[in-house]
Parts: structure tokens; sequence; C-alpha cells
């Protein structure tokens, strides 16, 4: 048995053993402890490109790139980091430039002067792996980082191969417009919409096999599947431990509201960057807390309970640039999740933004960003005519049942 099969075997035992150790919860393996353990051949005399970022850790805690270095045989030519780096450090947003590791190898960034790796960041590679830990939100940039990559393995020759990682939210809710063709960006990457209930590997094949990447062209794509996920299973059902995704998406609370608090980006209400709890604390100056709270509740959020909390956003190196509010009070609201199951976020984003606009009609205001953010013209357009929140939310509904039908023949699990 050679030196590689060797270290296989020795791994697989490992994480197996740890799993029975913590057999009081189910535990997934993913895509990165599945490649280790039984698909090295894969890479026998490869040189590698690998997209990936501070979430891109094995059971063992060790990052896959450290992993892969200490393999004889194995060649690392370039590292690829997305939106917040690949040490995830960076605010949002930051536009970041190309660096080398310490141990000499050269790391790209693809949210810098351009955010798809190029022919000449590819050269002598020929091998991509993309290995990243997402949210199950449309606008979260790594979904857009990984299309690019796909794109940029098509039109190089060059394979890909996705590490599949949880969808930490689930992967059954699916909710949410589907992202207007003209309104596509890089947080609107395709018309998907915006809680998919995939994980990165089934989007990989759906992007690929719908010919939804550039002039419908096709990477040769593989697919890592995890061990033992489920998709009813939320992150912390997995025995995986949770690593900060981006620095304003610290737990799994905050991903789980996520998918409609992000909307508040797009208007002048603060969604709590600066502050301790980014997207479950948000607020202005102008608001008057207890009255939205009441309107929130008659609204039938479920699943959720809420309470005033002041609040004055400030720079956070790394985490809050320029924030909204910045060094001024504000009148805020902290949610809390309650009841993970009944709880529909992108509804209450739509839901939280209505209440808000039609109490203050004067002070609220939008930001140009929120049609890429919602994917659609009509949230704007319907709440300035001050129609119903149940109106909105109605919307979407068809083509979200279209959009299940199509991603069904994608689903892994």
């Amino acid at each position: 048995m050679n030196k590689r099969k060797i270290f296989s075997a020795l791994f697989l035992i490992l994480i197996t053993s740890f799993a029975y150790c913590q057999n009081t919860k189910p535990y997934v393996l993913t895509g990165a402890d599945v490649l280790i353990s039984e698909n090295l051949d894969l890479l026998k005399g490869k040189s590698l490109g690998i997209v990936s970022n501070q979430t891109g850790l094995l059971r063992n805690g060790t990052h896959i790139a450290d992993t892969l270095l200490n393999i004889p045989g194995i060649r690392i030519k370039a590292l690829f980091g997305p939106e917040h780096g690949f040490k995830g450090d960076n605010a949002d947003g930051s536009i970041l430039n190309d660096t080398t590791d310490e141990t000499g190898i050269k790391i790209y960034s693809v949210y810098g002067k351009t955010r798809k790796p190029t022919p000449q960041m590819l050269k002598d590679i020929d091998l991509l792996i993309f290995d990243m830990q997402s949210v199950g939100v449309r606008f979260y940039t790594f979904i857009s980082t990984m299309f690019y990559t796909l794109e940029a393995g098509a039109e190089n020759n060059i394979p890909v191969i996705v590490l599949d990682r949880p969808n930490p939210i689930g992967g059954i809710n699916v909710d949410g417009p589907i992202v207007d063709k003209e309104l596509q960006s890089f947080v609107g990457i395709a018309p998907i919409p915006v809680m998919h209930g995939m994980t990165m590997g089934e989007l990989a094949l759906l992007f690929n096999e719908e010919k939804m990447l550039k002039d419908g062209i096709k990477a040769e794509l593989r697919i890592i599947k995890m061990k033992n996920w489920k998709r009813e299973y939320y992150y912390d059902e997995t025995g995986l431990n949770w690593i900060p995704t981006s620095p304003n998406i610290p737990d799994l609370e905050t991903a789980i509201v996520y998918p409609g608090a992000c909307f508040l980006e797009g208007t002048n209400i603060s969604e709590g960057r600066g502050t301790e709890f980014p997207f479950l604390l948000f607020g202005a100056p102008y608001l008057n807390s207890e009255k939205i709270i009441q309107d929130l509740i008659k609204s039938d959020i479920r699943g959720a309970s809420f309470k005033e909390q002041k609040f004055t956003p400030v720079e956070i190196p790394g985490k809050a640039v320029k924030p909204k509010y910045e060094n001024t009070n504000c009148s805020g609201i902290k949610i809390t999740i309650e009841d993970r199951k009944e709880f529909k976020p992108v509804e209450f984003g739509v839901k939280l933004i209505s209440i808000i606009a039609q109490n203050y009609p004067q002070e609220f205001s939008w930001r140009g960003s929120i049609e890429r953010l919602f994917g659609k013209k009509y949230l704007r357009e319907m709440i300035s005519e001050n129609q119903g929140f149940n109106s909105i939310i109605s919307m979407w509904q068809n083509e979200i049942n279209e959009f299940k039908s199509l991603r069904n023949k994608y689903l892994l699990y």
C-alpha cells in the first residue's frame, strides 16, 4: 500500500472514530472529507487551483489546502479568494488585491480587479477545486464566485471539482422572487430565488446543465457529495462546527434571518452593521420601535419575537466600514428566532420594510441596490403605491413552483 492510500485509510479511520464518539447527534462528512478519504486518486499528478476561504475546513479542523499541500504527488499552483478574502477577515465590499501565502503560493483575489479567474491566473493549472460554505441565499456572493469558476473552467478546458457542503438553513424551503434577467448581477448571478434550498454542488449542476453559464458553455464538472446529510438538517444538526462564513454572518441564527433582513441594505434602515448583532438588530433614528413591533405582531410573523433595543453603529475594522448612521443613536428592534421551521425570512423582510415605509413615508427612502437584491422592480413600486405586503408576497408564488420542478432534477440528497 503506497503512502497516499495509507494516509487515506488513516484519515477515514480518524473521522469515523470521531463520529462514533459523537453518536448522540447525526454527523455529516463534507465533500472535502470524502475527497481526502476516498477520492485522492482524482488528484494524482495534478496541478491544482483551489477556490476557497476560511470555511474550507475538514472535520479535523485543518484546511483543505493545507491538507493537500502535505500529500506527496499533489501540487497546488494557486489559491483563489472570494469576497472577504481567502481568510474571510475583510469587510463586505472591500476590493481585495492578490497576495502570497506563507508557503509562497499565489493567492489571487476574485473579488478585486476581476471576479473570474483569468487565463493568466490559470496558467499551469489542470484541475480546479471549489470548496466554500455558503448560506443558502441567492445574493450571497460565494454562489457567484462558483458560477465564474465554472465559466473559467469551461473557457480554459480545465475540469472543476466542487466539494459539497450543507445548506445551513436546510435544503427544503424555497422562497422569494427569481431575479429577472435585466437585474442579474454579482448579487444575483442566475435565475434562482432568494432561498433556493440547494447545496453548492446542486447549484453547480443546475448552472452547468441548464446552460446558465456564458454562451451556454459547460464545464467538465464533478461533485464530491457529502455523506449523511439530510435536506431537513439545519447546520447545527450536522455535527459540524460553525465557521463564520463572513464577518457579518457570525452564527446560524443570523444566517436564518439573513434572507429577509438583507433587503434592508436597499433602504435607509440600518441592518445592524457596526453592531454586535448584524441582521438581527435593525432600526433608524426616526423609528418608534414600539409601534413597529406592534405592527409586526399584527402582520402574523410566526416563529420570531421582537424587543426594543437602542443602538449606535460604529466602524468595526474588518466588519463594518462606514455603516449607516455611524455614531448616531438609533431606535432599534432586536429579532430572536423562536421556531425556525415556522419563521419565513423572506416574507419577514417584505413585511418589515412595508410597515416602516407606511409609517414613515417622509423619512423612509430606498437605495439603488434594492432591485438587484430583491430581483424584481415591483417591491419598490408596490410599497410606494401602498399595496399590501400580502399582495407583494403573492407575486412570486407561481415562479417558485416552476423553479421547484426544475431543481428536482439536480437534487443529490
